[in-house]
C-alpha cells in the first residue's frame, strides 16, 4: 500500500480573512514575510502558517496549512515566537512576493502559478498602507466570486 505523498512545503507565510480568502506571502529569509503577516492579522486576518506553509491543490483551488509542530506560531525577529489562534486551512486567493518591489505607479496584472493553480501576484512597494490595501484587495476578490 502506497502512502499519499506529503504536500509541498513552501518557504512562505500565509494568513486568511476567512476560509476562502487566504494570502500567501513569499520571499527570502528576512524579507518581511512575518512582519507583513502580523500587520495583516492586525487588520483582522488569522494566521495560517509562518515561514513554512504546506500547500495542496484540490480541483482548481490551492489550500494552505501549517506543519503541525509550528501551527499557531509566528516569529517576530528580535522579539521571539508569538502564539496566536491559527486558522487550520485556507484557500489561497493571492500571492504577495516580497522578493521584488513594484516600481510602477499602476502595475500590470501579474499572476503566479503554484501546483498548477494560477493566482494573482503582487510585488508591493514600501507603503505603510500596504496591509489595508491587501485587506481591501482580497475582500474584493472574494466578492467577485
Amino acid at each position: 500500500m502506497n502512502a499519499a505523498p506529503a504536500p509541498p512545503n513552501l518557504h512562505a507565510s500565509a494568513i486568511a480573512f476567512g476560509p476562502q480568502a487566504g494570502v500567501l506571502i513569499t520571499g527570502p529569509s528576512g524579507s518581511g514575510k512575518s512582519t507583513l503577516a502580523l500587520s495583516l492579522i492586525d487588520q483582522g486576518a488569522q494566521l495560517v502558517a509562518d515561514d513554512q506553509t504546506l500547500i495542496a491543490r484540490v480541483d482548481a483551488a490551492l489550500f494552505a496549512r501549517a506543519p503541525q509542530p509550528i501551527a499557531g506560531l509566528i516569529e517576530v525577529r528580535g522579539f521571539g515566537l508569538i502564539r496566536l489562534p491559527p486558522r487550520r486551512l485556507a484557500r489561497i486567493r493571492l500571492v504577495i512576493d516580497l522578493t521584488h518591489t513594484e516600481d510602477t505607479r499602476l502595475p500590470p496584472l501579474r499572476t503566479h502559478t503554484i501546483a498548477g493553480v494560477t493566482l494573482p501576484l503582487l510585488h508591493p512597494g514600501p507603503t505603510p498602507l500596504l496591509p489595508i490595501a491587501i485587506r481591501h484587495y482580497i475582500m474584493k476578490l472574494e466578492q467577485e466570486q
